[in-house]
């Protein structure tokens, strides 16, 4: 009996049943074979040796994919837990699974302290080990079998996870001498893995349960080619540089307290400045686009978010409710904007007519995180959103779904983030008590937004299981000057929230009907933009935007009166900037404003006085020659004004 073969191009080859991805690979080339890492089959990632039993869509999978290297560092993690038992008997394990750029394994090795020295040792270890070839070998077994070894091995963390799984739906794999519980894939052996580094040691607790042992956590990367590790290592320098606490910190952008509490960011001066101007370009583009702003309380009723489902849903996860001293009371701290903006749709009857109504707010929002997963701005508890909520008939959502996609765009565009993919973002169909609402509506919904992102020729990518819990959404994933891919903006459509609030208006037949809810954020967490920005151009912001935009720096203090007023005349032309007249040479001041990246020093001495002019140097870039004051304002207005 053959199975038929659906390759990439949409041609159909036909093979005995069980055929394996490898076998496929060779039939379409050797060259494939000998670099295939993986085979996508009908959706899932397999092992390129398991059976293909039935007709399938299949793609196979190299290094330069991603589902090859997913494979790839997963069997990167086995291979650093066979280094671990093999260095450290006894050692038990939690779970290892590939992440974005390489692999963990979350282990627990008793009383071991584990530093750089036995980093180093187990990466000497997995070289060693995967020059031995040994091949992934996927085998299942019974739950009664995956107990009785586990509890031979001694490995409780194994027993907790086997708990959870249903017989028949067991899978071991093993390489060499070690043998792990897991599903898979894997690549064929451990011979492709050339180069190995183990990057970092972090705290983990099992499961991420702060009421469980606290595990080691062991980061690494690997790679077919030692260059290709060498580059990545350079990329993680640059990141190191270009890390946006360290940077936030230099340039006196933000701070955290602990007095004030983890993940609360406290926004100094410059970074207000910064994120000032973020919000001004952001609410010209609104107005533009014929938004109404509004502003909502920092708390709520729990009745509002058990309404709108968030209490349902991340209630457990989230803050407490906040009691007052009437025991009828309960408040929350608002974890999202859009049921307040129901409830303002609804103070008053509204008409056909009137929609499209677009709500757009900065509303800061508040969402527990643990402890152990915050991080600079990225991952905050209070963070501010630049949400709005759009409310428009069926008619009108695809046209106002293609309006946000185009604001978004213009906002890459001005901050020059040139390079993104658009994510369709749609619900787990194996999980469906996850979300809310009928599966009629969320068809629509996803049709919906496929057809708006063709109608502005964006080539989307589908992930399922990234739904929001009431509706599907467009996310756009953006790569930064270091390549690393960020979640930036996001658009969605929901028809749950007018549901449960019981939004109405009266159609042009005089009947009750059902808005469509459009949520839109394109900074999405404000703080989070911040960081990927700074991140992004290493604090070196578009002059639009820099907290100080030059630096008047007076040769000596004879010429201090003339430095204020080239100062007093940049502030009249709403130009930022400061006065440096400490008692310093001139080199020093330079070298303090290059390493505070301010974009302009202007320089200022007896014959700038005397010509009533400005020597201009531009940060990184050095001197660009003497300059009329009033020249240098009129073209600094001109040339670097806010976009839009």
């Amino acid at each position: 009996m053959n199975v038929k073969i659906t390759l990439p191009d949409g041609s159909v080859k036909e093979f005995p049943q069980g055929v394996k991805g490898i076998e496929v690979a060779q039939s379409i080339s050797e060259g494939l074979a000998r670099n295939a890492l993986s085979i996508e089959v009908n959706g899932e990632i397999w092992d390129l040796s398991r059976p293909i039993d039935k007709d399938s869509s299949i793609k196979i999978f190299t290094w330069n994919d991603k589902g090859g290297k997913y494979a790839f560092w997963h069997s990167s993690a086995h291979l650093l837990a066979e280094a671990l038992e093999a260095l450290y008997p006894g050692v038990k394990f939690g779970i290892g699974p590939p992440i974005e750029n390489g692999f963990y394994y979350d282990v627990d090795l008793g009383t071991q302290t584990f530093g750089d020295d036995e980093l180093a040792a187990v990466e000497k270890k997995m070289v060693e080990l995967a020059r031995l070839n040994n091949p992934f070998v996927r085998r299942d077994v019974t739950k009664a079998e995956a107990i009785n070894y586990f509890k031979a091995k001694g490995d409780q963390y194994k027993l907790e996870l086997i708990d959870g799984l249903q017989d028949g739906t067991i899978t071991f794999y093993q390489q060499g001498n070690f043998v792990d519980l897991c599903r898979g894939p894997h690549i064929p052996s451990t011979g492709p893995i050339k180069a190995v580094k183990l990057l970092n040691v972090a705290g983990a607790y099992w499961r991420g349960d702060e009421k469980n042992k606290m595990l080691t956590r062991i980061y690494g990367i690997t790679f077919p080619k030692q260059k290709e590790l060498e580059e990545y290592l350079h990329l993680l320098e640059e990141a190191k540089k270009r890390d946006h606490r360290k940077l936030g910190k230099e340039l006196e952008l933000f701070a955290f307290s602990e007095k004030v509490g983890a993940g609360l960011p406290l926004w100094l001066p410059k970074g207000t400045i910064l994120r000032e101007r973020l919000e001004q370009f952001m609410r010209k583009a609104q107005i533009r686009a014929g938004y109404e702003p509004v502003v909502t309380p920092h708390i709520g009723s729990k009745q509002l978010y058990v309404t709108s489902g968030h209490y349902e849903k991340y209630g457990k996860d989230s803050f407490q409710p906040i009691h007052t001293p009437d025991e009828s009371e309960e408040f929350l701290l608002k974890p999202m904007n859009c049921p307040h903006h129901c409830e303002i749709y609804k103070v008053k009857p509204r008409s056909y007519k009137e929609l499209p109504i677009r709500y757009a707010e900065f509303g800061t929002v508040y969402r527990y995180e643990q402890s152990g997963e915050l991080h600079g701005l990225t991952r905050v508890r209070g963070f501010t959103q630049d949400d709005a909520h759009i409310f428009c008939r069926p008619d009108q959502v695809k046209e106002e779904f293609v309006k946000v996609i185009d604001l978004v765009l213009m906002i890459f565009k001005a901050l020059q983030f040139d390079s993104y993919t658009a994510q369709l973002s749609l619900r787990d169909p194996e999980n469906k008590q996850k979300y809310i609402g009928e599966d009629e509506l969320w068809d629509k919904a996803e049709r919906e937004i496929q057809e708006a992102a063709d109608e502005r020729g964006l080539k989307t990518v589908a992930v399922k299981g990234e739904a929001a819990f009431y509706g599907p959404k467009l996310d756009f994933m953006v790569r930064d000057a270091l390549g690393r891919s960020w979640q930036l903006g996001t658009i969605q459509v929901d028809y749950q929230l007018p549901q449960r609030f019981e939004l109405e208006y009266v159609g042009a037949d005089n009947q009750k009907h059902r808005p469509v809810m459009i949520h839109r954020a394109p900074f999405g967490s404000l703080e989070r933009f911040v960081a990927v920005l700074i991140e992004h151009c290493a604090g070196n912001f578009p002059l639009w935007l820099a907290p100080e935009q030059f630096a008047v720096l007076p040769i000596s203090e004879k010429f201090n009166d003339y430095a204020k007023e080239v100062v007093d005349k940049l502030k009249e032309g709403d130009i930022r900037g400061f006065l440096d007249d400490r008692d310093e040479k001139i080199g020093r001041k330079i070298r303090d404003a290059e390493m505070k990246k301010v974009p302009f020093m202007l320089i200022v001495g007896e014959k700038e006085v005397l010509e009533n002019k400005v020597s201009v140097r531009k940060h990184g870039e050095g001197d660009k020659g003497a300059m009329g004051l009033d020249e240098f304002v009129t073209q600094f207005k001109t040339d670097f004004r806010m976009p839009g």
